[in-house]
């Protein structure tokens, strides 16, 4: 192992960082992200970026949050498969009774609960392909369905605020701050209602011209029709029930949210296994393992930023924001977070900020809204470019097998436009809302 120091550390560092990133959102020849990370990871500790001590920090960091995302993705795949969602779905475009607003409105309703606890990435990976086959199924053309495809991508990514489990992001930031689900989402709900209400209104001015007037609901199936499995459907039901009261308990019991959503993933599994309607085997096989390994993978790369002090930048403005008060810290922590997301994906961002607020040394109502902001500009800075998140790269993927191709130029000049006043909103509410309860 080599003994790197000053600035050919600093070279290094985000060398092994730049070309390891690139090959996370080029995948060339389908490599896969795990191994891009993985290999990221041993060059890294071969040129003394980051030391074997460090495996074990980046792993304490990590854990919980990625074994919570696969046993939620896990969950959701099996609620998927039985026709959960499309149940769902069909309900929401009855209960519109054929107007083609109330029925955006509604489905955006539904990618934000689904967003709240399936995590984004179950929101935009799952709802997105049964919304396109709905409105197509309507007779919509691809110009009209549109709005519902984007508007499924930007909303689950926008209120996957509210719980801890709502994105790999918020794992990650509560983990790293000592944060519980409980104190967690009593600060965050209040937010994500504010950022749904933002992204409604956004989502209807820029999308409203595209919209029929109307639709013929004589043409939706009906709902019950989309349920295989009965039984397990109800099962559903009954797990998420007791997975909810798990999380509840975490906090004031002291033990980490991977424990309920792992063993409510291993019973919903077995119950599973006996159902004609899935293939646990295959659910198993389809989890997203790949996430575990990129994880320890990518952060450990970026921990070797972390060594090459280039966080201490970061922190240096964060410092300074905050003797300027809540307000400014809230903004530029969280526009910091979010153009950071844009341009090196949200999950290797969200160490960096994290670090970056440890490292700035801020106390108080301050420190408090740092954090938060940290967690708003790694949730919504994606939505800025198409190469923020992991799951607007893979929602871009499942369109493009639906013959819906968007075009980086498409995709800049909504995101910005859709993103920038969301965002702001956004972390206005953060900041007076942390001084409110502080």
């Amino acid at each position: 192992m080599l003994t790197l120091t000053g600035a050919s550390l600093t070279v290094v560092a985000v060398a092994v960082f730049v070309v390891t990133l690139t090959l996370v959102i080029a995948q060339p020849k389908g490599l896969s992200i795990g191994w891009s990370a993985a290999g990221g990871a041993a060059v890294a500790l071969a040129l003394g970026v980051v030391h074997l001590a460090n495996v074990a920090t980046v792993w304490g960091i990590v854990w919980n949050a990625t074994i919570t995302f696969v046993a939620v993705i896990v969950i959701s795949l099996v609620l998927d498969r039985i026709g959960f969602f499309e149940w769902a779905a069909l309900h929401m475009l009855r209960r519109a009774r054929g107007s083609a607003m109330r029925a955006l409105l509604y489905m955006l309703g539904l990618g934000a609960v689904v967003a709240a606890f399936f995590a984004n990435d179950g929101a935009a990976l799952i709802l997105t392909p049964i919304v396109y086959q709905q409105m197509r199924a309507l007779g919509f053309d691809r110009r009209e369905a549109l709005p519902f495809v984007m508007a499924a991508g930007f909303i689950a990514d926008t209120t996957s605020l509210p719980l801890v489990v709502s994105n790999l992001v918020n794992i990650v930031s509560a983990n790293f701050f000592h944060i519980g689900f409980v104190t967690y989402a009593a600060t965050m709900t209040p937010i994500d209602l504010v950022s749904f209400a933002a992204s409604v209104a956004v989502l209807v001015v820029f999308y409203h011209r595209l919209l029929p007037a109307s639709y013929d609901t004589d043409g939706l199936p009906v709902p019950s029709s989309a349920i295989s499995d009965l039984r397990l459907f109800r099962a559903g039901w009954v797990v998420l029930g007791v997975l909810l009261a798990g999380y509840l308990l975490s906090e004031p019991l002291h033990f980490p949210v991977s424990i309920p959503a792992s063993i409510a993933a291993v019973v919903f599994l077995a119950i599973a296994s006996r159902s004609d309607a899935l293939s646990s085997t295959a659910v198993v096989r389809e989890a997203p393992w790949r996430i575990v390994v990129f994880s320890v993978g990518m952060y450990l790369v970026v921990y070797g930023l972390f060594n090459a002090g280039l966080t201490a930048y970061f922190s240096d403005a964060l410092r300074a924001s905050s003797h300027a008060g809540v307000v400014p810290a809230t903004l530029v922590g969280g526009f910091g977070a979010a153009a950071l997301s844009a341009v090196m994906n949200n999950l290797p961002t969200t160490l960096v900020g994290a670090l970056s607020i440890h490292g700035a040394h801020t106390t108080g109502v301050t420190h408090t809204a740092l954090v938060y902001a940290n967690v708003v500009g790694a949730d919504l800075g994606p939505k800025f470019t198409p190469i923020g998140s992991l799951a607007t790269l893979l929602w871009l993927h499942v369109l493009d097998t639906k013959g819906v191709k968007i075009t980086w130029g498409q995709y800049l000049r909504q995101g910005i436009v859709l993103t920038v006043p969301v965002l702001t909103v956004t972390l206005l509410a953060l900041a007076g809302w942390v001084l409110l309860i502080s």
